[in-house]
């Protein structure tokens, strides 16, 4: 913790030079409801996994509509701004069966059936000065240390105390502390057993091409973890970029743990662009006496290259190449088009069974956004992933070979 206080000083001490803003969020607040926006998010997300090698080897298949409504209040006006947030998560379930229900998407019953319906609502008050936030109940959260996954119909939500300060021109400080975490499948308000979380991050760019980030986390019962980030992007021409990323987390027990938690991962990509094309190269390592841990932190906290469709690439001394390659189709006169393809591979694993555990996935995508008109932003998505291991992996980590696939709708609607 003393290098995370070292560099959170260091970094403040380099944006003091930079030039601050002439004007504050808070001084410009037209009000509570003129600053208002109330929108309606629709995900239908179909999913289906054939699993391959398994004794009850089987194929799930999911079905659902999920209907997001998210109120955001303006900050009154004033030296202090107050607000609020709402939200209603309702999901509906449009096929699946006994026999096909346990992707994730919805709840199971006592006769292992999926609810037809489940909702969840919450809200937060907030409260702003200058250029700093502070909100207290129920959110959305993206740290690298604790985010709420939003890969299903529905998003998790945490409930909690985030303050978030943007005094100095591009230096973020954030902090806050956690105490439930609602799962995307919305029946209780801490599925996920969360005791408390608390954080702390900054981020600073320091020139338009060069950004760093560091956090820290203390999950009670669980694990601290340190988190640091670089990126950087060069321009080589008009239509060209190489850009590198640089993730790393260190996880370590807070000794109440019974799985005695101990592990560095730590991942670099370079990506480099020309035109509609971009290629992406990433080695991702893992070391230490554990595998990454997280979850209870939510499950989008796992910030690296690596972590794709179906694995995270993330097992104890695991180490992982991947390649990928992005077309954006409007260049070709397609806008809203583009397609995604990448191959990942993992070895070197740690099965504890004697056996050095390997896997690889392969992931294909599609996405089209609509551009304009009466469904201008609805959009279609095709995600497909062929997972394979071997059978120390298969058995170690209870990760049978699958085909994945999804289908996903979204239509986002602006009414304030």
């Amino acid at each position: 913790m003393q290098v995370m206080k070292w560099s959170v000083i260091a970094l403040a001490v380099a944006a003091g030079t930079t030039q601050m803003a002439v004007a504050s969020s808070q001084s410009e607040s037209k009000g509570f409801v003129e600053d208002s926006s109330f929108n309606i998010f629709n995900r239908a997300l179909y999913h289906n996994r054939d699993y391959k090698n398994i004794d009850d080897s089987r194929t799930s298949e999911e079905f659902g509509l999920g209907i997001r409504l998210l109120l955001e209040s303006g900050f009154t006006q004033g030296t202090v701004g107050v607000g609020v947030d709402a939200h209603s998560l309702s999901s509906i379930k449009l096929d699946t069966g006994r026999g096909r229900v346990g992707i994730g998407q919805f709840s199971v019953d006592s006769d292992g059936r999926a609810e037809d319906t489940q909702s969840e609502v919450g809200g937060a008050i907030k409260f702003r000065v200058s250029d700093t936030v502070l909100k207290h109940g129920n959110q959305f959260v993206a740290s690298p240390v604790f985010s709420t996954d939003d890969s299903r119909i529905l998003p998790e939500v945490a409930t909690g105390t985030l303050l978030t300060s943007n005094e100095i021109e591009g230096l973020e400080l954030t902090a806050g502390r956690f105490t439930a975490l609602s799962g995307q499948r919305p029946t209780s308000r801490d599925s996920q057993g969360l005791t408390s979380a608390d954080i702390i991050g900054a981020s600073y760019s320091f020139t338009d091409n060069f950004s760093g980030a560091i956090h820290a986390s203390d999950v009670e019962d669980n694990f601290k973890k340190q988190y640091v980030n670089l990126n950087y992007n060069l321009s080589l021409a008009e239509d060209q970029s190489l850009n590198f990323d640089f993730n790393a987390y260190r996880t370590t027990d807070t000794g109440n743990n019974p799985a005695e938690i101990d592990n560095k991962i730590w991942s670099l990509a370079a990506a480099y662009t020309l035109g509609a094309h971009t290629l992406t190269l990433a080695h991702q390592r893992s070391s230490g006496d554990t595998a990454y841990a997280y979850g209870v932190d939510g499950l989008g906290t796992i910030w690296l290259a690596n972590s794709v469709q179906i694995s995270d690439y993330d097992r104890k001394d695991e180490r992982s190449w991947q390649a990928r390659y992005d077309l954006d189709m409007t260049t070709y006169g397609v806008p809203g088009l583009s397609f995604m393809t990448r191959y990942v591979y993992g070895d070197n694993i740690d099965t504890g069974l004697g056996e050095e555990g390997k896997e690889h996935e392969f992931n294909f995508e599609t996405k089209y956004v609509i551009q304009e008109g009466a469904a201008k932003d609805l959009s279609f998505r095709i995600r497909n992933a062929i997972y394979r291991a071997n059978s120390a992996q298969n058995a170690s980590y209870d990760t049978p070979d699958m085909n994945d696939f999804r289908l996903i709708v979204e239509y986002p609607l602006e009414v304030l």
